[in-house]
């Protein structure tokens, strides 16, 4: 094989080391390699080739006379070529200081426009050397200058400043006007200082943006209510996991038609139950449709029970708290149903889409049952009360007072105030946590997120009745007896949510953890606590930020919480936060993204939790993994729709808890940070200081992390 066929065979392997070998014993001529590298340099192609090529240049170390004789090809590629090998061609041309002064101002002009924060900061260092260096005036260096001014990053363009101010003394009035002519490209502040001694006129204020302020929109309008199954023969098969009204009209619709038609019940049912069961195999019946399929074939081919519903209850470590609940419903009808004792309709059948339960239809259907005798369930009972709005009209609280049923007393009390107000809190811990699921995430670590649920009366709260019953509406696994359901009450049934397990567990700390089973009907859950959104945000929690193999919460769900009742806290403002930087909830990666549409609505209704809303904001962005970047795009786009006043609410709790605290260093990103709150306090017409920025404001120093502090303190004061 001949020596260039060596060659060839090297530069197709890119093996530049053997191809420096060769070069080096003479083999090839280097001026010809150094040659056929620049000629690739200019031509230009793949990064990976270009890099190849760049490696084999610097093993051939060309001496400072080979590189003299092609400066007029490096300075070719400065202004165009990639990275790699405009750092390798500047490199070598601040080795020599025989270039001409006008090849260093075309050099520096083509390194000072470029987008690299490393090749202009580069430019900048030699750009004081050349004028400090330069014989007579800086006139031809300060185009150079201009373009440093039109920099993206801050501190780049004080450091340009910086180079103006010191050298003004060089400039003639030719360069002074160059440099008065781009002032335009500064912020206000760095202008102004230019203005001093060269004259000429700042811009406008970066943050006046021609932004157009709109209303918000309508706030909308109520749903059009919780339609009924009108015909039997629209009960058919138990509807999909998803769909939870068609699962409780699916509900509401069997045991209505239980009593008025049993016997066309069961012709209706029977095609839906014409298949081997499975149920008697199984040891646990964790889905709705497995509690729908045995209510079905006890209604179509009535059999002998061999044991009792409470025994196929999953343990209350297996499932969600929101999930055990549904099963409660269901498995309690189921045992009604078979005790004998189902009543002609259920009490928690909601009136409207979002879940809620009109307390005048709620008062209504408890005098029927009061009238006709019908049997209270538990847990029907119980989702009645949780379904109802905080907020009861007097006349339907009086109408409840008269009530003289357990249940009726016990629905009178809740409608008069007397409802479990649960403190709920969100904890991040610092740094990360192992993930215990049967996958980990990428590198293995999470955040650590962790839903706090407290009633501040202790387990019983407020609602405890001391009239010596037990039991009455207790319900928990494993207990003997059809579900624990006393027959035959005598005075009010007791209000203590402690003794009914799913309830309390429904308003105590949930599972942190995702655990397998876990999650299930998830969609479900805002349904179920309709008035406690903020409760239901913490048992979503767990299934936010990581979604491999679980379920996990999706935009309806926070469309849902958006919509329904109760105040909206840590939770409810971390799940907003979260749909406003996860980009892959974004259809087509368009704005407005589903967290800017909920974010504006709730703002049109006037419960958007703003400041709470911009500490999990700047919670998200501190412990895990999203850019700032998301966050401007998103309030930007909620601001340009109508909240514009909102988001200046949303930066200034953002602010408090992002900005650095001691010990820590300021990075680009809180100086990019506190630029947009410069321009979302403008669209606000802003007024009043922000303590964490007044700080800053304080401190010494010209970085652009005072400065643009320095510019929302003067804003805002």
């Amino acid at each position: 094989m001949s020596a260039w066929e060596v060659v060839e065979e090297a530069i197709a392997t890119r093996d530049a080391v053997k191809v420096a070998e060769i070069v080096r014993e003479g083999v090839i001529d280097r001026e010809l390699l150094l040659d056929g590298c620049v000629r690739r340099f200019l031509r230009g192609g793949q990064v990976a080739d270009l890099r190849f090529f760049a490696r084999l240049h610097e093993l051939v170390e060309p001496a400072h006379a080979e590189i003299a004789a092609r400066a007029h090809d490096y300075l070719r590629l400065l202004p165009a070529a990639p990275p790699v090998v405009a750092e390798l061609a500047l490199r070598h041309l601040r080795r020599l200081d025989t270039l001409d002064p006008a090849d260093v101002a075309e050099a520096l002009r083509a390194l000072l426009f470029r987008p690299e924060r490393k090749l202009v900061s580069i430019g900048l260092s030699w750009l004081d050397q050349a004028v400090r260096d330069a014989a007579d005036d800086a006139d031809d260096y300060a185009p150079a200058l201009a373009y440093a001014f039109a920099c993206d990053a801050p501190d780049l363009q004080e450091r340009a400043v910086r180079l103006a101010l010191k050298h003004a003394a060089r400039f003639t009035s030719v360069g002074a006007e160059v440099i008065r002519d781009a002032l335009g490209l500064l912020p206000p502040d760095l202008g102004e200082q230019l203005v001093t001694v060269y004259g000429g006129e700042v811009a406008a204020d970066e943050d006046d943006d021609c932004f157009m302020p709109v209303p918000l929109p309508a706030s909308p309008q109520e749903d059009a209510g919780f339609p009924l199954i009108g015909d039997i023969r629209e009960l058919g098969a138990f509807p999909e996991r998803e769909d939870w009204q068609g699962a409780e009209r699916w509900l509401e619709g069997f045991v209505r038609f239980c009593t008025d038609d049993r016997d066309l019940l069961r012709s209706v049912l029977t095609r839906w139950t014409s298949w081997p069961t499975r149920l008697d195999v199984q040891p646990e019946w964790r889905y709705l449709d497995q509690w729908s399929e045995a209510m079905a074939r006890q209604i179509v081919t009535p059999e002998t029970w061999l044991g009792r519903s409470s025994s196929l209850l999953p343990s209350p470590v297996r499932v969600s708290p929101p999930h055990l609940f549904l099963l409660r419903r269901w498995a309690e009808v189921h045992a009604a149903l078979r005790a004998g004792t189902l009543p002609p309709y259920l009490l928690a059948t909601p009136t409207s889409g979002t879940g809620h339960l009109d307390p005048g239809v709620l008062v209504d259907r408890l005098e029927g049952y009061e009238r006709t005798g019908a049997k209270v369930m538990d847990a029907d009972l119980w989702q009645a009360l949780l379904r109802l709005p905080r907020s009861v009209a007097p006349e339907v609280a009086a109408r409840a007072s008269g009530l003289t049923s357990g249940a009726g007393v016990t629905a009178a009390r809740w409608m008069s105030g007397d409802r479990p107000v649960p403190v709920t809190a969100v904890e991040w811990t610092r740094g990360f946590t192992t993930y215990t699921g049967d996958r980990e995430p990428a590198g293995g670590k999470h955040p650590d997120l962790v839903p706090r649920i407290a009633l501040p009366c202790g387990e019983s709260g407020p609602l405890s009745l001391s009239d010596g019953e037990s039991g009455a509406l207790g319900l928990s696994h494993g207990e003997s007896g059809p579900l624990g359901l006393t027959q035959g009450e005598s005075g009010p049934l007791p209000l203590s949510y402690g003794g009914f397990g799913p309830l309390r567990d429904l308003l105590d700390d949930p599972d942190a953890s995702r655990r397998d089973g876990h999650g299930v009907y998830l969609p479900w859950w805002p349904a179920v606590l309709p008035s406690d959104r903020e409760v239901v945000a913490l048992h979503c929690l767990p299934f936010l930020l990581y979604h491999w193999n679980a379920p996990g919460v999706e935009p309806d769900m926070l469309w849902a919480l958006a919509r329904a009742g109760g105040p909206a806290g840590e939770g409810v403002a971390l799940l907003l936060a979260y749909f406003l930087v996860e980009r892959d909830s974004w259809v087509g990666g368009k704005q407005p993204n589903e967290g800017v549409r909920v974010l504006v609505e709730m703002a049109a209704r006037g419960d958007l939790p703003a400041a709470e809303l911009g500490r999990q904001l700047a919670l998200l962005l501190r412990r895990a993994w999203y850019k700032l970047s998301a966050v401007v795009e998103s309030l930007e786009s909620a601001a340009r729709h109508g909240a514009h006043r909102e988001v200046w609410e949303v930066v200034a709790g953002f602010l408090e808890v992002y900005l650095p605290g001691p010990g820590e260093r300021a990075r680009t990103a809180h100086t990019q940070a506190l630029g947009f709150a410069v321009r979302a306090a403008s669209w606000a017409g802003a007024r009043g200081e922000l303590p964490c920025v007044a700080e800053i404001a304080r401190r010494k120093g010209s970085s652009g992390f005072v400065r643009e502090a320095r510019r929302l303190h003067t804003r805002l004061t």
